[in-house]
């Protein structure tokens, strides 16, 4: 979702992405769609019950109202945030190439860090103590060469890297609200990197972090950086999810290798097995990151907020690929791509039936273009 000039939006469109993004069944990808074919959020916003109907939705979709957006972006103020959205100056550069970049972003702190090249540095939150030392050595290498340090402000290696990067620069990427500090024994560290760092976050203040919020600030941590650092990752680690998400997202691995008998070394092994950067200290780090031969991450096709796209295909086509591609659809994911070629309708027709499921709440999206089914209780 990449412009090729930047934007300002308005406080009134800031105010009606948030009341687009913050509504039932749509994600970012979802607000992408529907602002190409609308054209901008307030038509979007009107347009969201009648396509829930059409996607055979049990109740009706009602958008997220405009006082409680409002009530939102005053809580911004208050914190002294603000929200940054896709396609303006502030907006972190590397973002906006991934395949589900965050409409809008609430932004603390000293945003100007935002511009700078980043790497992330993750790892387990039950580290070894010579796990956080090679951590915190790490961040603060990285920052000397120039780099912001990001991570997601957990405890144990995360916390390191922040403390490490202090001094030159770094970004908490939150899985709660801006205002949520968690866990709370990082009370102090969050104090710091509000005065001297950054700190981000796509949820609205004051909601608490839950188990599912996670996955989603991994992307962003991910989608950041140019590369990620793993420092110490069990096999089931959330670091692993976050490398596995720089690789889809076309960013570099790098893992620092452990003692075979430590199960936090595990998972940094197994990456290196799997052609990860066998990573030993800062250097390692940046002079891949700083190549100049490395190749440009692929941008995704232009949000374009020059009014409305074509009108949706005829209401009787529509029916009919209703019908055609819910059959085609099943709790296994499967590559939009592949309906395409299997039910002969045109792109413009599938993308309409299933941003109707969606909607309706009865569509999952996936990495790598995919989608399935929610089957009913």
């Amino acid at each position: 979702m990449t412009q090729t000039t930047s934007r300002t939006l308005t406080d009134a469109e800031k105010r009606d992405w948030l009341r687009l993004i913050r509504t039932d069944n749509v994600g970012p990808i979802t607000f992408r769609r529907l602002i190409e074919r609308f054209g901008d959020a307030s038509r979007a916003l009107n347009a969201l019950p009648e396509l829930a109907r059409r996607g055979g939705g049990a109740r009706g979709l009602k958008p997220y109202g405009k006082a409680e957006a409002e009530a939102e972006m005053a809580a911004l103020a208050a914190l002294g945030a603000r929200l940054i959205g896709w396609g303006e100056p502030d907006y972190p550069p590397l973002l906006a190439h991934i395949e589900d970049p965050p409409p809008l972003l609430s932004i603390l702190g000293n945003v100007a860090l935002l511009a700078k090249k980043a790497v992330a540095v993750v790892g387990a939150r039950n580290a070894s103590i010579h796990g956080c030392r090679m951590a915190e050595r790490l961040a603060r290498d990285c920052g000397q060469g120039g780099l912001l340090v990001v991570s997601g402000m957990a405890r144990g290696i995360d916390a390191a890297a922040h403390k490490g990067a202090l001094a030159t620069g770094t970004l908490a990427v939150l899985g709660g609200g801006i205002d949520v500090v968690y866990p709370k024994e990082n009370q102090e560290l969050y104090e710091r990197i509000r005065a001297e760092g950054v700190l981000a976050s796509e949820v609205a203040p004051g909601t608490e972090p839950q188990a599912r919020h996670f996955p989603r600030r991994n992307r962003l941590i991910s989608g950041v950086a140019r590369g990620v650092v793993v420092v110490e990752a069990s096999p089931r680690s959330g670091s692993l999810i976050t490398a596995r998400m720089a690789l889809e997202q076309g960013r570099d691995v790098f893992a620092v290798p452990g003692a075979a008998g430590d199960p936090r070394a595990k998972g940094t092994n197994h990456l290196i097995r799997q052609g990860a950067f066998l990573t030993e200290s800062a250097e390692d780090v940046l002079q891949i990151v700083n190549e100049a031969e490395r190749p440009p991450l692929a941008e995704s096709k232009l949000l374009d907020f020059k009014g409305v796209s074509p009108s949706p295909p005829a209401p009787d086509e529509l029916e009919k690929a209703r019908e055609t591609i819910e059959k085609r659809l099943t709790s296994a994911p499967l590559v939009v791509d592949e309906i395409l070629r299997n039910c002969q309708f045109s792109p413009s027709v599938v993308s309409w039936v299933l941003l109707e499921l969606e909607l309706a709440g009865r569509l999952e999206r996936h990495p790598g273009n995919q989608v399935s089914l929610i089957q009913g209780p």
